[in-house]
């Protein structure tokens, strides 16, 4: 599988007599090397690990997911059928654990779809329930511990929500798909502090591929310094929003040269400082995953994998570095 890397030092690439004339000509010139991650992800019908040379080291076959998370046993949590989260366990390939949303809590009857969900500390979990409009908090035996409302301006099971964190803070940070906003609620359920997701002037298109557009947004992140990293969906962006809800830092569709930006949906921060955001429903040709260095907003790796994965990979998970998600 081809894996496109960006060269950083521009030095390394001119010939000996475009450098300069105090320059040694035996002076060592620091080459970063090649980065490759392997990942998780699903798409195309099967859940799978990718090796950092593109091979597949693992799969088993598995329906469309939003979120993902590894625990640290090597266990994986993942959505089954938008209602269910369940822990597979990869070496038997085999579900060992699951909460049916559906059907515990109160909810049995009533329309419930999954689109995210954090593990937690003494091995809790966190559920966004979109139709019911809630996040609870679970136990393992599935016994709820602490729920909140959620605010929704345009009910929809489908669309309530999309990823949801919880911050270390306590708080939580929800993205609205349907309501187009990122709202940070406290503990008791109020709303401490909401972005409105912006169109920058344009009209909305109804869509998937990068010739849509809105700002049906899937991902936020809280930074170190205080700011919001939100991924925009098809608003095709990457945003950095700070307390006053100012944007200061913004990656548009066609800023990445050589690449077109479609549904923003993985949002990561690796050690490095360097973004991960995921290109979902962009094409063939077009990058399902790409790391930026955000200073400069230069690509240092890219996973092109469209033939073995498809259109539709919404989310994915970098496994040989620790992220922030």
């Amino acid at each position: 599988m081809a894996r496109r890397v960006v060269p950083l030092a521009l030095a390394a690439l001119l010939p000996t007599a475009c450098r300069s004339v105090h320059e040694p000509a035996t002076r060592p010139v620091a080459v970063p090397a090649p980065v490759a991650h392997r990942v998780l992800l699903q798409g195309d019908g099967k859940l799978a690990i990718l090796a950092a040379d593109g091979a597949i080291e693992w799969q088993m076959p598995w329906g469309g997911i939003h979120d993902l998370h590894r625990l640290a046993n090597g266990h994986i949590l993942v959505q089954q059928d938008m209602v269910r989260v369940v822990e597979i366990d990869p070496v038997q390939k085999a579900v060992v654990w699951s909460y049916d949303a559906g059907k515990q809590n109160g909810n049995d009857g009533r329309r419930v779809e999954v689109h995210a969900f954090a593990p937690l500390a003494d091995e809790h979990l966190l559920v966004a329930e979109s139709g019911p409009a809630r996040l609870i908090e679970i136990d393992r035996s599935g016994r709820l511990l602490h729920q909140i409302a959620l605010k929704i301006e345009h009910p929809d099971a489908h669309r309530d929500t999309r990823l949801v964190r919880k911050l270390d803070n306590g708080n939580y940070l929800v993205c609205h798909e349907g309501d187009g906003a990122v709202r940070e609620y406290d503990g008791s359920g109020k709303v401490v502090w909401e972005f409105a997701v912006p169109l920058f002037g344009r009209e909305a298109k109804d869509g998937h591929g990068p010739e849509a557009f809105g700002n049906q947004v899937f991902a936020a992140l809280r930074l170190p310094s205080g700011n919001t990293l939100v991924a925009t969906g098809n608003g095709h962006s990457l945003l950095e929003v700070d307390r006053e809800k100012a944007i200061v830092w913004a990656l548009h569709q066609d800023d990445l040269p050589g690449i077109r930006l479609a549904w923003v949906t993985t949002l990561d921060v690796l050690p490095n400082g360097h973004y991960l955001l995921g290109n979902c429903h962009a094409g063939v040709g077009q990058p399902l995953l790409i790391e930026i260095e955000p200073r400069t907003r230069t690509v240092v790796w890219q996973l092109d994998a469209f033939e073995q994965f498809g259109n539709s990979v919404s989310n994915s998970l970098v496994l040989d570095v620790s992220t922030r998600r």
